[in-house]
């Protein structure tokens, strides 16, 4: 059996925040938050995956890498650590999306995976973001994936056009290299 309970901000609550606050009395057990606005929603969603629940939320970021950035960089400098450790012990993954316009009509999905590997969460802790890259990069097995390696795809499998791939890469030089050295 399933029940989901939803919070109408003026109706159930009188704010987000105070809906995040009190969530945890309704014993859970998988919280959607929804977007992360404010240094306080992210607070309480590092609260609520310490204590061992699974908590979804979103970030409008562009890669899996720049979400982590982001949620360490929007707090004060004397926390950041803190939270580089708080985060590398309670972040399960990051799936990072695009639409992009489809040369068949429509939009298709690009996407980044990123899993917390012990890797990873060692990078976060030691506020290596920078190489995250490179470890989904040989981090196939765990199910990892760049934005890069999608756009690939979706251009060697003709899905997108060539300036979309390269207008939506992270890294177009290496995105271009890739493709001229396949043919």
């Amino acid at each position: 059996n399933s029940v989901i309970n939803q919070r109408e901000v003026g109706t159930d609550t009188s704010s987000f925040e105070v809906a995040l606050k009190h969530v945890l009395r309704q014993d859970p057990d998988v919280i959607l938050i929804g977007e992360l606005r404010d240094i306080e929603s992210m607070r309480i969603a590092l609260k609520i995956a310490e204590t061992g629940h699974l908590c979804l939320a979103s970030l409008h970021t562009n890669s899996a890498a720049q979400t982590i950035s982001r949620i360490v960089d929007i707090f004060p400098g004397h926390e950041k650590q803190q939270i580089r450790t708080q985060l590398s012990f309670v972040l399960e993954g990051v799936i990072s999306q695009q639409l992009i316009p489809s040369s068949r009509g429509g939009r298709i999905i690009a996407y980044e995976i990123l899993v917390a590997t012990p890797a990873i969460r060692n990078l976060i802790r030691e506020d290596k973001v920078q190489q995250i890259v490179s470890h989904m990069q040989t981090g196939q097995k765990y199910g990892m994936t760049t934005l890069n390696a999608m756009l690939y795809k979706l251009y060697t499998e003709r899905y997108i056009s060539y300036e979309d791939a390269v207008k939506r890469s992270p890294a177009p030089e290496e995105l271009i290299n890739k493709i001229n050295s396949r043919t």
